[in-house]
């Protein structure tokens, strides 16, 4: 999307358009034209630890991963440029399948702006998550009591990793470091209708279409199906 895919992503794409092709031609023609992957610079901290706060713990040890959808999620917020100003998205990640299956912007990083992505997931997935693991760091978004009435509320169980860690929430800062390599990339939105809606369209197609290394080269809802279905066959076994 945008001219953002690397080698990997764009082989797959052709072998599986009927093109015979290999990563190495693949490489050498990206070369030739002057085409190469985004990379980032430093970014705006927007994590903001609360010393005050009841601590939960870290039973995720970095562990990310999941046997099926609705075990594991995590979240994060980061900044986006709009304007002159900012703007601030959190978003909710199933571990097993990489799907962002809730998220919420606003102009504030308050709790509203955690608590109604957690919202938007547990819609996504159909009112009933009783029992989902929820891993974040411990920003005061997620240690305040707004959005842990929220988890209890929907019977999901909190962990956070260590204080200024960036490995214990990997997952969460690996999603946001592409987001904003492959659609914000050095631009600046003018408007907040503007930056809504490419960050809507930007998730679907994250969700849909993009093929992701961890996943075989797939996309997060077509690793999901996947995975219902061969479990399904096994149950019917």
């Amino acid at each position: 999307m945008k001219g953002a895919c690397g080698v990997p992503r764009i082989t797959r794409e052709l072998r599986e358009n009927g093109e015979l092709v290999n990563h190495k031609r693949v490489a050498r023609l990206m070369r030739a034209s002057g085409i190469s992957g985004r990379h980032l610079g430093k970014g705006k901290r927007t994590t903001i630890p609360d010393a005050r706060a009841p601590k939960a713990p870290d039973l995720l040890e970095r562990d990310f991963s999941a046997p099926r959808p609705n075990v594991r999620w995590c979240g994060d917020t980061t900044y986006l440029p709009v304007g002159k100003d900012w703007m601030y998205l959190a978003t909710v990640i199933d571990i097993h399948s990489r799907r962002v299956v809730g998220w919420s912007m606003a102009e504030h990083t308050r709790s509203d702006l955690v608590v109604d992505a957690l919202e938007a997931a547990v819609a996504t997935r159909g009112g009933s998550v009783d029992g989902v693991v929820f891993h974040s760091d411990r920003g005061t978004q997620y240690t305040s009591a707004a959005f842990a009435t929220a988890c209890r509320k929907h019977g999901i169980r909190r962990l956070m990793g260590r204080v200024g860690s960036s490995y214990d929430n990997a997952l969460a800062e690996s999603f946001f470091a592409s987001m904003k390599r492959e659609l914000l990339y050095g631009e600046r939105w003018l408007g907040k209708s503007e930056a809504r809606m490419s960050v809507f369209t930007w998730l679907a197609w994250y969700n849909n279409r993009r093929r992701h290394s961890a996943l075989g080269h797939i996309s997060p809802v077509e690793f999901e199906r996947r995975s219902i279905n061969s479990g399904s066959l096994n149950l019917a076994a």
